[in-house]
């Protein structure tokens, strides 16, 4: 262990400390590169996080109300420790530093023993578990305890006499603020955080199990170990089983978490102790960075100190915001925009319905650390009391009554400009949704990159994207919250109450945020050769998704009224039928007294089993199927009856709600940054999961219809996910069959089972369709059994046949999952990664899971990309023609658009061009098309 004490002046320590300050060295560090571009001293060195550093403590030591006696800066020293030796895999997938910020390491201790603080690391332990064992040992002498850092991990500490201090937002962290964060308490942090798990150090946690899920779990049975001992109590299967496979999983996981109070440390407690500055040491220090802006706060500069050159767009220490109140200052940063032809936007509105929200305010940021917010609608313009500390940026609120907005249309005019010119890059974070914004505004913005799409782009499937997960991984920033600003979810306020001083924290600091992450990811984008995936798939189809969302798609409202009064009546229908089975009325949506008729009065099996937690019957869909398949009535009918109940409530209710009063449409929003495969989702509502294998299911699409005078085209890829199989694999008898337009699970029974297509038998060809399409999701020989109704034995005997007449597959899934374990991910025809977390588990059930996953990746991310492809072609492609057909929907492999009925057939011919040739492949790409006057009669 080590640490600085021989510069420090020859002050006695205090005998007993009353305040400890145990700083996150590391944590400071990483914050400060992140947030600071690069800069360098005369002689080329890279100081950008020394200068962070250095300005961070700076404050810190200067705070006149912590009545700190003992202070600490506590850092890692290397990677191997405990926890290495106790699980290899812990922080394995880290990258190695940035190289700038390797040289930096040393002079930052360096710039701590100048400021005559105590500096502290040691072999095989982490920094936290120094901080932790002060932290203990400080307490026990009756000292007050602040950990100077916003880790998540050290929030298990907190407690009676410790709290944490969030050094950017200046906010103390107390037992309330760790509830909220994990849902239990600080002695339960490790508990919860065991079973979540956290993929930025490998911890591998247990499965499917989230920060709720876990803190329910642990609320409920009180600590880990109790409930891994009645892991068999909990009602839900998936949870129950996810945590009996992984035992081991969990308490090796709260290892890893626990941090280790009893480090045997052999630097005391009582070395810390508070001294004074030697001025001349901190001076020699700052002038060999040559950090003259921080000399200038000790006195005058002599005028041989040189100055650290900071690159275009470097930022002081702490961020810069302003509140923009004048049409002045407003032309004074559209030109500062204009000149550095980039600027990051972010709106504030009233709703998070990005078709219905109005704009409230425009933030812009053009260099890491300013940033600037323009209120346009805020209904309390003051500045509240009690405002956010953003450590020295000024929001330039003064609480005067004088009004401090610009008139909206003045501001718009102005913003119009910018936001049109082709010359400046805009950049947000989800910037389709400003998009929308900014549209109902009467303004466009072109050209645009997004930095949620970027990442992405980079790391899909790895974690989340939204912005506050960002910063905190690539910036170590903690940013502030909506709650932060306003003390409550969105739901209960919205922005144009927020007050303004507070308003500018939360906005400027988004579009600093999106500026920094923009840098980075531009520059993987480039380093990683993902710059083609981003720049030819991804972010051209920002603005055709804006449009089609816009468009929104036309429903009949008293269609789906009829549907779902239809469904009431048969609901009831069916109710009576099972009541009169039962031989007595009963509430059929409950489990529990549905169980109690079909096992303890009706007698029937297979199925009878009892939840171990609450001793009720399991009534969920399978058991019910089994029932049904042994041939009882009662079970099918209440099958029938919950299928129309989830389809009345889930569609045509609920559609019925969603429809825009001002368009009689419904608008969509699609995400292209959910799936781990480059898919595009849907939600609000979603109109991709609307089923179409049940006559009921079908029905609903038949109230999707056109405007008078159009009608709806729907284009369909024919068997894409097949012939991306036949492509990747290289299966020569698939690849010669798709060319000839054979049938291709006929040519696959032919093949596999040895008989002629002519007079084959069709249940035959209905299972070799079934082999062909389980096979790219890596069906179970159980799998096919139970889709086919047949043993389990003959199921294997039909995937060994499919194997041995096309050992390309098998060549194909082999070398795929190899690729997966060595890189951690798997690339799609087109390049786009999609990456597998679970690849090298130890437990075979996750690890089986990621193999299978990585199998099917590059087949169902390549049918993705391939219809993006054609999306972002057909806008073009429709305006060259002259045809006014709109895209309105995308549904996995099909496209729907609303066509002019005199252009019908004319546009069903370029939609069906330009979707085959979207790729070229090894074998043709087919597309079906269709049309009619909805949705239904379309497809």
């Amino acid at each position: 262990m080590t640490t600085d004490t021989t510069d420090m002046t020859d002050t006695p320590p205090s005998a007993i400390p009353r305040h400890v300050f145990l700083v996150d060295g590391s944590g400071y560090i990483f914050r400060a590169f992140h947030a600071l571009p690069p800069m360098t001293r005369p002689d080329g060195t890279p100081v950008n996080a020394v200068y962070g550093f250095v300005t961070m403590l700076m404050k810190l030591m200067a705070r006149g109300d912590t009545e700190a006696d003992h202070v600490a800066v506590v850092f890692d020293k290397s990677r191997h420790t405990f926890r290495t030796e106790l699980y290899p895999a812990y922080k394995a997938q880290r990258p190695p530093p940035p190289e700038d910020l390797v040289p930096q390491f040393g002079l930052i201790r360096e710039a701590t023993r100048a400021f005559n603080v105590a500096c502290v690391e040691m072999d095989g332990y982490e920094a936290d578990d120094l901080i932790a064992t002060y932290a203990r040992e400080a307490v026990a002498l009756g000292a007050e305890v602040t950990i100077v850092s916003a880790d998540k991990d050290l929030m298990q500490l907190v407690g009676p006499r410790v709290t944490m201090l969030d050094p950017i937002k200046n906010r103390s962290i107390g037992p309330d603020e760790v509830r909220e964060k994990f849902g239990v308490g600080p002695e339960r942090v490790v508990d919860v955080q065991a079973l979540v798990g956290d993929p930025t150090d490998n911890v591998p946690g247990v499965p499917g199990i989230g920060v709720k899920t876990a803190a329910a779990l642990i609320e409920e049975f009180g600590d880990l170990d109790s409930l891994l001992a009645r892991a068999a109590e909990i009602p839900q299967p998936k949870r129950r089983q996810a945590l009996l496979d992984n035992v081991d999983l969990a308490r090796l996981s709260r290892d890893l978490v626990r941090l280790k109070d009893d480090v045997p440390v052999e630097v005391p407690l009582e070395s810390f102790a508070v001294r004074p500055r030697d001025e001349a040491q901190l001076r020699a220090f700052l002038t060999a960075q040559a950090f003259r802006t921080i000399l200038a706060r000790l006195g005058p500069l002599p005028d041989d100190v040189p100055s650290a050159t900071p690159a275009p767009g470097a930022v002081p220490s702490a961020p810069s915001y302003d509140l923009v109140r004048d049409v002045a200052a407003l032309d004074r940063w559209i030109a500062e925009a204009t000149a550095a032809g980039v600027v990051a936007v972010d709106t504030e509105t009233d709703s998070l319905d990005a078709i219905a929200a109005r704009l409230v305010g425009v933030s812009l940021s053009v260099q890491p650390g300013r940033g600037c917010y323009i209120p346009l609608r805020h209904v309390s313009p003051g500045t509240a009391q009690g405002s956010l500390d953003l450590g020295g940026a000024g929001t330039g609120g003064t609480g005067d009554s004088a009004p401090p907005q610009i008139p909206v249309e003045t501001a718009l005019a102005r913003l119009k400009i910018l936001l049109a010119d082709p010359g400046v890059l805009k950049i947000g974070h989800n910037i389709k949704y400003d998009l929308q914004v900014f549209r109902t505004a009467g303004l466009e913005v072109t050209p645009v990159d997004d930095t949620m799409v970027m990442s992405y782009v980079l790391d899909g499937g790895n974690h989340g994207h939204g912005m506050d997960e960002l910063a905190g991984k690539h910036l170590g920033l903690t940013t502030i919250t909506f709650k932060d600003v306003c003390g409550s979810g969105k739901g209960q306020i919205t922005f144009d109450k927020v007050p303004l001083d507070k308003a500018c924290a939360y906005a400027a600091e988004d579009a600093d945020v999106t500026l920094r992450l923009h840098g980075l990811f531009r520059d993987r984008l480039l380093a990683e050769r993902m710059t083609g995936v981003y720049e030819t798939l991804d972010r051209p189809l920002i603005p055709v998704l804006a449009a089609m969302e816009r468009h929104g798609i036309r429903v009949d409202a008293t269609e789906l009224r009829r549907l779902s009064d239809d469904f009431a009546v048969r609901m009831v229908e069916l109710e009576t039928a099972v009541h009169r089975l039962a031989g007595r009325a009963f509430n059929i949506a409950s489990p529990k007294q549905l169980g109690e008729v079909l096992f303890d009065e009706m007698k029937l099996s297979p199925g009878a089993r009892r939840s171990a937690k609450t001793g009720a019957y399991t009534t969920d869909a399978a058991v019910l199927e089994d029932l049904a398949a042994a041939g009882h009535d009662l079970p099918a009918r209440v099958l029938e009856w919950r299928q129309l109940a989830k389809l009345k409530s889930t569609y045509t209710d609920a559609l019925t709600a969603r429809i825009d009063r001002r368009t009689g449409r419904v608008h969509t929003s699609f995400s292209q940054t959910v799936t781990s495969t480059g898919r595009l989702s849907s939600t609000d509502p979603n109109l991709q999961n609307i089923p179409i294998r049940t006559d009921d299911g079908r029905k609903i699409r038949r109230a999707f219809i056109a405007e008078p005078g159009h009608v709806l085209l729907s284009a369909d890829y024919s068997q894409i996910e097949l012939r991306l199989v036949a492509h990747v694999a290289g299966i020569k008898a698939l690849i010669e069959a798709f060319h000839h337009g054979a049938d291709i699970h006929a040519i696959t029974a032919s093949q596999v089972f040895g008989v002629p297509v002519e007079g084959m038998d069709p249940a035959l060809r209905r299972r070799a369709k079934a082999i062909n399409f389980g096979i790219i999701y890596g069906i179970s020989p159980f799998g096919l059994a139970a889709q086919l109704g047949i043993d389990k034995g003959e199921a294997k005997a039909y995937i060994d046949a499919y194997f041995a007449r096309f050992p390309e597959i098998r060549g194909y899934m082999d070398r795929t999952i190899e690729t997966a374990r060595n890189q951690g991910f798997v690339t799609t025809p087109f390049g786009r990664k999609c990456h597998t977390p679970g690849i090298r588990d130890r437990n075979p059930n996750m690890r089986g899971f990621a193999e299978r996953a990585a199998i099917n990746a590059p087949i169902q991310g390549g049918a993705a990309d391939i219809i993006k492809r054609a999306m972002i072609r057909l806008p073009d492609a429709l305006t060259e023609a002259g045809l006014g057909a709109r895209m309105l929907l995308q549904v996995h492999d099909e496209l729907v658009l609303e066509v002019p009925e005199a252009e019908a057939d004319a546009t069903a011919a370029l939609v069906r061009r330009v979707m085959e040739g979207a790729a070229s492949l090894s074998v043709p790409l087919v597309v079906d098309a269709g049309l009619g006057p909805s949705w239904a009669e379309a497809h």
